[in-house]
Formats: structure tokens, sequence, C-alpha cells
């Protein structure tokens, strides 16, 4: 038996705005940042769980002290009693009456303890010498369905409608997850079409990722009509006619206004439209699908939790669902999102990029396509190659596809270098930063 020792939470950042990656018609500078956990336990040899949730820059420090809150609750509390029922643990930090007070079930405590539970199953799956996704794939379906809380869910998905997905999963999930490690899993890269790219930038990574073997991009929209046009010419004029090419507004748009632009947009056959609008405006995505369709509305990496992807898929408001490893209560409320999704049909294509994002999310779809939808037709994960040599275990994407991670784990462990030299505001990293505004140079000038 052993005990949580210590935890230590650490307001992690990275000084990308200096070259603009990550830049879009709302965030035009953000520094990628995680408030980073770390749950060490008193065993011979001590071990430990590392979880975190992305920021983009100021208020790091908020979201990092909202976890220190909670996870401080779990010093000398018995591990296995934890991890052994990560359903119920997820029910008591989630139902806890003066925490759900500051949500319920959204923003930035609800974030947080999204941090603690993933920590835990970081720690979990190490303990079984697994991947979390094979993890995840490997329990039966009683066992998966008693992470999730199907509370306010009832209506549109019952227990019985959740396990039967589970149970119809059960066949083939040996031979799948021999599949995910034979071929992979199909990624998609965002990495050509940030905002603050000149359109020689645009144009030479466009052609990077057609070498690279990359069957879909995505490029940012919403900031000018005319620019976003010419840039989506270069892209389709370098990938070729009937190549997929997203576009993401970043919630830029009214919806009248979204269904005015991406008419103008439309002759570059688009594979989606991804948050034309408010990511809480569940009938302005249904207004807006229901008059660019066929194309699809993707969104979901803002979505605060399972009840509103629940509203999203009555309302017909998504076609694509993007799930976000760090924006909802973590990983059980993301088992509960991937059945809404098989319930209703939709494909899941995760949001990644920023800090760590690609290695967490990873394990959802792997494991969706194991134990859950059973399949990866329509299905991708974004790719976005940005700080993954941060990682103790980053991730392995090549050829177009991500490459099922075999350490044990949820990928989420950042290197002991990386944590000291990027700590805020004190680490080498910021404290050796020129204090000018020259220190923002122009992205062409870094690339």
């Amino acid at each position: 038996m052993s005990q949580i020792s210590e935890v230590e939470v650490i307001d992690l950042r990275f000084p990308t705005s200096l070259s603009l990656d990550g830049s879009d018609a709302m965030n035009p500078d953000p520094d990628y940042s995680a408030a980073y956990l770390i749950v060490t336990t008193d065993a011979a040899p001590a071990d430990s769980g590392h979880g975190f949730v992305f920021t983009i820059g100021r208020g790091n420090d908020i979201q990092t002290e909202a976890i220190r809150v909670i996870a401080e609750t779990l010093i000398g509390r018995n591990v296995e009693a934890i991890i052994d029922d990560m359903g119920g643990f997820w029910k008591e930090l989630v139902h806890d009456s003066q925490m759900r007070w500051l949500g319920p079930e959204k923003g930035v405590s609800h974030m947080a303890i999204g941090a603690v539970v993933n920590a835990m199953w970081d720690l979990k799956a190490k303990r079984a010498g697994m991947p979390l996704w094979e993890l995840l794939g490997s329990m039966n379906p009683q066992e998966l369905l008693d992470l999730v809380d199907l509370r306010y869910l009832s209506d549109f998905m019952t227990a019985d409608d959740a396990l039967s997905i589970l149970q119809k999963a059960e066949s083939g999930k040996a031979a799948r997850m021999q599949e995910l490690r034979d071929r992979g899993y199909m990624a998609y890269t965002t990495s050509p079409g940030w905002l603050g790219y000149s359109d020689e930038k645009l144009a030479r990574l466009c052609r990077e990722a057609l070498d690279e073997g990359f069957e879909q991009i995505k490029l940012k929209v919403g900031a000018n009509r005319n620019d976003d046009i010419r840039r989506l010419r270069i892209a389709r004029d370098i990938c070729g006619e009937g190549f997929p090419i997203a576009i993401d507004a970043n919630q830029h748009w009214d919806s009248a206004e979204a269904v005015d632009w991406i008419g103008d947009l439309a002759e570059f056959d688009l594979r989606w439209v991804e948050e034309p609008t408010s990511p809480d405006d569940v009938l302005a995505h249904s207004y807006i699908q229901k008059h660019i369709s066929p194309t699809p509305v993707a969104t979901g990496e803002h979505c605060q939790n399972r009840i509103l992807f629940k509203q999203f898929l009555q309302a017909d408001a998504l076609r694509v669902m993007q799930i976000d490893a760090t924006r909802v209560a973590g990983v059980n409320e993301n088992i509960a999102n991937l059945l809404l999704a098989a319930h209703a049909g939709v494909p899941v294509c995760p949001h990644a990029g920023g800090v760590g994002l690609c290695e967490l999310v990873q394990h959802m779809s792997m494991f969706d396509f194991v134990a859950v939808s059973g399949s990866m037709d329509d299905r991708c994960i974004e790719f976005v190659d940005h700080l993954h040599e941060h990682f103790v275990t980053p991730v392995d994407v090549h050829s177009g596809r991500y490459w099922a991670p075999s350490a044990p784990g949820a990928g989420a462990e950042i290197k002991p270098e990386t944590l000291h030299a990027f700590a805020f505001p004190e680490g080498p990293k910021w404290t050796e930063l020129p204090d000018t505004a020259d220190a923002k140079a122009p992205a062409e000038a870094s690339a």
C-alpha cells in the first residue's frame, strides 16, 4: 500500500508569440503554456503521475492555483484506493459541492479537476506497465461504463445504450490493437495554417506537409475575408483538387456572418468549418450547419463538458466532434464524449497541438478505435509540430500518421530540464528574454 506524499504544480510557459506559432483570428500572439501537476507517492521506489491544463499565457497562474487547491487534498491518501476506483474518484472531485459552485462542471475549476484526474490515470497506466490507450482498451464494457457519469445524458443516451456500444466493440479488440501498432492512426496538420505566417511560409509548409505524407491540412481563417481567399487559393493550388483542406475560424463570426463568409470560401471544397462562432452557442452552430450543409461543422475544443456535447448532437449542430484532452474533467469525461459521438454516429477528430495535447489525446482516439466506435473511417487526429521535444515520451508522427505509443503512462510527463528552464517567471528562458518590443520578431524571421 502506498500514499500520495507530495504534489507539485508549475506555471510552465513557452514564448511562442515570438514566432507567432499558434496565431489565429482570436489569439494573435499566444505563449503556449501548461499548468503542470506532478503527483508523487511514497512507494519504494517513489513513482509519480503527471497531468496538466493547456493555456496560452496570461491566466496560466490562475489555472495553476486551481490545480494546487484540488491536488493538495490528495496528500496522505491511499493510492490504490484511488486508482482502483477511477470512476468513483472522478465523481468525488466533480461533485464536491464547494468546488462545483465555481462551475458547475465548467471553467477553471473543472479543467483543474481534469489535470488531477489525468495525473492519476498516468500513474495507474505506469503501474500497469501499459500505455493509457491499451490500458483502457483492455477493460471490459462494465468497467468502462463504471468510469462514466451519465447524469444529464439519459434523455439522449441511456446506460443501456452506452453499454451496448461497448459490448458491440468487444469483438475484434485484439485485432484492432494490433492494427494500431501496425499502421497507426491518420494525422492531419495545422502547422502550415497559422494566421501570422507569410504567404511564402504558408506555401512552403503546405509542400512540406505533402512531402511528409499528411493527407489533410487545416488553415486558420476569419480575420480578413480577402486574405482567407488568397491563402486558401495558395493551399489549394499546392495541394491539388480533392485534397482535404479544413478551416478554423476560432469563434470569430456571428452566425449570419459565418454563413455568408463560408459561402465565399466554398469554392475551395472545405473538409470542415471549425468553431465558426461562440463555442457555447448550440443554436447558432445548428443554424450554421443547416445553411452550409453538406460541409460539416466541427467543434468541441472549447466544449466545457459532456452535457454541452450532448446538446450539440441533439441539435445537429456539429458533424465532426473535436474533443480536447484538457478542456473537460479528464479521461473519464472524454470517454463519455466518445460514447455520445458513437451513439450519434458522428466521427471524432480531436483537437491537439499546444503543449502536449497531441501526446495526450492520441490515447483517446486509439481507445475509441479499440473499444468504442471500432472505426477509423472519417477520423483523424490534429498534429502541430511544436514543443514535442520537451516530453519524456513524445508523439511519434511520421508518414502522415500517429504511431501507437508503447511507453507506460498517458504521455504527459515533461523533462525536468524543461520544467526548470521554462518555469514562469523565474526560469532562465524567461529571465534571459529581451524585455523590448523587438523581442516579438516577425514569424518568417524564425522559420
